[in-house]
């Protein structure tokens, strides 16, 4: 197998174990590195550390591309680096390699139904969760990467959460909202959103604070009431909603109307 071969297949595990990974690859060298153009690694995120396979034989610069990088990779967005010492200089593409986030939708329905379309539609995996399985079935969500009919609170402690899961808790009753939400806040997670109108969500916090003594600044990552205030009434409105949101976290947008911009201009003028 060649070096090409081996840092190929080291990238394609890393993928299969949902791991954020780039591959590295020297673009332009000169001096005494010039034979390492073509050359690649593969570095990955394990746990607050980088993990490397390959080499790119730049020597004693090794460890300075590798710091670089990792940079890059924490950032999550491909880049053209540069490292220099003594041996000469180098260009690397650290090209971030990106898998689609997951859709963990826990509760099967009315609201499920339309943001599982909408999650496929925005190249989402989707995952749907519900307890009862005449609700959980691949017949009323064909779209769905994968349908989990079993108790909600087991279901999640086993599923695998990572940074690029984003979670939406819509089940039938409020007691299961808020037993869900338990058994994730405190684990990794993108967005962690939960249905309930704003006095509701007040008083279920305030409730689990003075029950659980749960600390108020822990609800702060949790987006209750969920979704973009559009005035969404019906499921399909509301599954929209709660869609912009995930898309505005995951992306850094703002929420606000595009044409506010031109508008405030006109104004200013």
């Amino acid at each position: 197998m060649t070096h090409s071969e081996r840092v190929l297949r080291e990238l394609l595990n890393t993928l299969d174990q949902r791991r954020p990974v780039a591959m590295v690859t020297v673009v332009f060298a000169e001096g005494s590195l010039t034979g390492t153009v073509g050359r690649r690694a593969v570095i990955w995120e394990l746990g607050q550390h980088a993990e490397v396979r390959g080499d790119l034989g730049l020597g004693i610069l090794e460890a300075q591309a590798r710091d670089a990088a990792w940079k890059v990779l924490e950032a999550r967005r491909s880049k053209l680096i540069d490292v220099e010492g003594e041996s000469g200089r180098a260009q690397l593409f650290v090209e971030v390699q990106h898998r689609p986030p997951t859709l963990l939708i826990v509760g099967a329905g009315h609201i499920a139904m339309p943001l599982a379309k909408l999650g496929k539609m925005c190249d989402f995996d989707v995952v749907v969760l519900d307890d009862r399985a005449s609700f959980a079935s691949k017949e009323r969500f064909p779209m769905a990467d994968q349908v989990i009919a079993a108790p909600f609170e087991l279901a999640l402690r086993d599923f695998s959460l990572d940074e690029d899961t984003y979670i939406v808790l819509v089940t039938r009753g409020h007691q299961h909202d808020v037993s869900s939400l338990l058994e994730v806040l405190d684990r990794p997670a993108a967005y962690v959103g939960m249905i309930g109108s704003q006095r509701r969500v007040r008083a279920v916090f305030q409730l689990l604070e003075e029950e659980k003594g749960i600390p108020r600044e822990r609800f702060e990552r949790v987006y209750s009431p969920i979704g973009l205030d559009i005035g969404s009434e019906t499921p399909a409105e509301i599954a929209v909603s709660i869609m912009a949101e995930i898309v505005k976290v995951r992306r850094g947008g703002t929420g606000l109307p595009l044409s506010d911009e031109r508008r405030q201009g006109k104004k200013k003028r």
